[in-house]
């Protein structure tokens, strides 16, 4: 019978704490982002840092490296305690990570957005330039 290497699905013989993995690859298997492309595409503009540094989507990470993400509007913090290299479930997404992000912003901060009725047709000129005033154009 065939012993597992690991518990957690994904892990390879280079997973846990001493094993890297490429960073793009890393963020969405942890479930930080919902492709891998979005993950290597925020690493080519410059929205991933790992210990500081700006770095390409071939970048390895280890455990401890501490990884910050710009994504979705807001700002993710977070430190390796496991790398796994496929896609994970949530529950163990999580443990993968310490976060040390900050809270996002609560939803009453956010632009409220001008509902018109359903069956109003189109905005009419005053209309228009009532909601550009409220949007702020």
């Amino acid at each position: 019978m065939a012993s597992v290497a690991s518990e957690v699905p994904g892990e390879g013989t280079a997973g846990g704490t001493g094993g890297t993995v490429r960073v793009d690859s890393w963020i969405w298997s942890v479930r930080l982002t919902k492709t891998r492309s979005q993950a290597a595409a925020a690493c080519r503009a410059g929205h991933v840092r790992v210990n500081g540094e700006r770095v390409k989507p071939a970048y390895s990470v280890k455990a401890g490296d501490e990884i910050r993400l710009r994504h979705a509007g807001r700002e993710r913090i977070v430190v390796v305690s496991r790398t796994v290299r496929k896609r994970v479930g949530a529950p163990v997404a999580v443990e993968c990570y310490v976060d040390n992000s900050p809270p996002p912003p609560p939803r009453e901060l956010t632009v409220p957005v001008a509902l018109r009725d359903r069956g109003t047709g189109r905005p009419t000129k005053r209309e228009r330039r009532d909601l550009d005033r409220l949007h702020g154009h």
